[in-house]
């Protein structure tokens, strides 16, 4: 009799099931690394609002501070100018209020404005929000959501 070539069903089984225990390991890191990736843009994202917001009361100081987020943001080109309702300081995607996991707010008025982020679903796109005032501070908080920020959130180091 001749032998026959190839992988027994119980060779290929463990195959499979060796497969299946590594990717049980790397799932959870690769979860935990896109929560950081995350976390690490609305962060960035939020000192971008906050350089912008101080931008926008330099060059609209009657207006004063962006109450929405559309302000800040626009399509300028060569042609069009930047105005107060469309001051082109963030880019469109940002001024949507949605990036990478995360929404976005502003509140302003000619005395100050505080902005903050939540994450759309929490424990899965981030864990903690993030918020800032006038003073351009990034503050963290524990909780999953907050809708404005009081400036005495724990600051990021």
């Amino acid at each position: 009799m001749r032998k026959q070539k190839g992988f027994s069903l119980i060779e290929l089984l463990i195959v499979v099931a060796i497969i299946l225990i590594i990717a049980a390991i790397a799932i959870p890191n690769l979860l935990r690394a896109r929560i950081a990736a995350n976390e690490s843009s609305a962060v960035a994202s939020l000192r971008t609002i906050n350089t912008a917001q101080i931008s926008y009361y330099s060059n609209y100081p009657t207006v004063g501070f962006a109450s929405q987020l559309s302000l800040l943001a626009g399509t300028c080109t060569g042609v069009t100018v930047p105005t107060s309702a469309g001051s082109c300081m963030i880019d469109t995607t940002l001024g949507t209020g949605t990036k990478s996991g995360y929404s976005f707010s502003v509140a302003g008025n000619t005395s100050g404005y505080a902005a903050w982020t939540n994450p759309i679903s929490a424990n899965q796109t981030g864990v903690n929000s993030f918020c800032s005032v006038q003073d351009a501070v990034v503050r963290k908080t524990g909780t999953s959501a907050i809708s404005t920020c009081a400036g005495t959130e724990t600051p990021l180091q």
